[in-house]
């Protein structure tokens, strides 16, 4: 029997585990993407395996301030002004999905992923080689204005939900991080989470293996998607200047292209409701400050420890794909880390002409859950898309489940729930 080539349209992080597992179960993968391999959202995140984040974005608690937490051009969510009817169906869906039931709905398929994904990337990287690119150091979440008793009550309904989870005081929090400044009162120690030093080394050298295995990548931008009878047809187009196009023929496409997904859906008839928020960091040169990331639980960012420095992260706009970059949004991270932490690496630390700024686009669906499986009206076109959040944390569990579906295995989770069909 011929062996089956495979196309994945989109070269993250999920496209890249995908290829993977694709390889290890005997097909011939291409992966293909004009902008070359985790040059988006899978390099510049906050590096942050965040299994502990089990509760949907749509959480009904937000929705009193939800108006005015958009809206605040400092605040950690924002809507550009003029995108802002452009994302009201988004944000119907997203309050649709704050019903009791809808959240407890969500939450329960995201927990399925999030207990599945360190062990799947233990074994992932162990079969690469890679184990070093995986730390399980916990990670920390700050608090300074906040009382005891609500912090324990968040400790309660984590540990509800399954996420191992410690209290700590002010000194049993400065046992792990000194730096921690004087306005922390406590922190709710995540004991279980990991953390990566560099996204984009670990998306690189996962490439690497992929080609090291035989696999093959294309710097070609897809147009359309067709599927005939026994092949799916790619139009593809080289980015130099020749912009030639050409066809490409292959026995099955998966779809992982984040947030340029949409179109891809669209062209063969589904119907998703997927927008981009767009993320930001910013980077310090400072050197071995924290030992794990450290997020704030009233300022809404995290800080985790990279090879080249600290990458303050954690901000959400909603401003479509085109528009130019804020950075803004990554410079008022500053006085976060500032309030934060003590030490003279961030307290001396001024924004300048080469202080690195970082804007990516995170493929967000209003239930918090990513599209995997089947498109249902056709035999050979899958989809792994929409992680939100989590695309780092997500990957090597949902590279393994899509392998699995495509290559006819029974899938660890059952994958109906993830269905595109859910929105059609």
């Amino acid at each position: 029997m011929a062996v089956k080539r495979v196309a994945v349209v989109g070269a993250g992080i999920i496209g890249i585990c995908s290829a993977i597992e694709l390889q290890r179960r005997g097909f011939e993968v291409c992966l293909l993407d004009p902008n070359g391999l985790a040059t988006q959202a899978s390099s510049g995140n906050a590096g942050h395996f965040a299994t502990e984040q089990v509760f949907p974005l749509a959480d009904p608690s937000l929705l009193p301030a939800l108006p005015k937490i958009l809206l605040d051009p400092k605040g950690p969510f924002r809507v550009k002004p003029s995108y802002f009817f452009k994302a009201l169906p988004w944000f119907f869906r997203f309050l649709h999905n704050m019903l009791p039931s809808r959240a407890r709905h969500n939450g329960k398929l995201i927990r399925q992923l999030n207990d599945a994904a360190i062990a799947a990337y233990q074994e992932l990287l162990s079969s690469c080689e890679l184990e070093s690119e995986l730390q399980l150091s916990g990670s920390l979440l700050a608090f300074e204005s906040t009382n005891e008793a609500e912090i324990k009550k968040q400790q309660a309904a984590y540990l509800e939900q399954g996420v191992a989870v410690e209290y700590l005081n002010r000194e049993e929090a400065l046992e792990l991080e000194p730096a921690l400044a004087d306005s922390v009162s406590a922190c709710l120690y995540f004991t279980e989470v990991g953390h990566s030093t560099d996204p984009a080394r670990l998306c690189n050298k996962l490439a690497d293996y992929f080609l090291a295995q035989g696999g093959e990548f294309k710097a070609l931008r897809v147009l359309n998607v067709a599927e005939q009878d026994n092949a799916v047809s790619l139009s593809v187009q080289r980015e130099d200047e020749s912009r030639a196009e050409s066809q490409l023929l292959f026995d099955n496409v998966l779809i992982s292209s984040g947030a340029w997904s949409k179109p891809f859906a669209n062209q063969l008839g589904y119907k998703v409701p997927l927008d981009t928020e767009r993320g930001y960091h910013l980077m310090l040169p400072a050197q071995k400050l924290l030992s794990r990331p450290v997020a704030s639980a009233e300022r809404k960012f995290i800080m985790t420890p990279m090879s080249a420095g600290l990458r303050l992260a954690g901000t959400v706009e909603f401003a479509g794909l085109k528009a130019e970059p804020n950075y803004q949004r990554a410079e008022m991270l500053l006085p976060h880390a500032k309030a934060l932490l003590n030490a003279d690496d961030v307290q001396n630390f001024e924004i300048g002409a080469d202080t690195v700024r970082w804007m990516g686009f995170r493929p967000s669906l209003p239930d918090s859950l990513p599209v995997m499986g089947v498109a249902p009206k056709h035999q050979r076109v899958f989809f792994n898309f929409g992680h939100q959040h989590l695309g780092l944390t997500w990957g090597a569990i949902a590279g393994r489940l899509i392998a699995q579906h495509i290559a006819g295995e029974t899938t660890d989770l059952d994958l109906a729930p993830y269905s595109i069909s859910r929105f059609n």
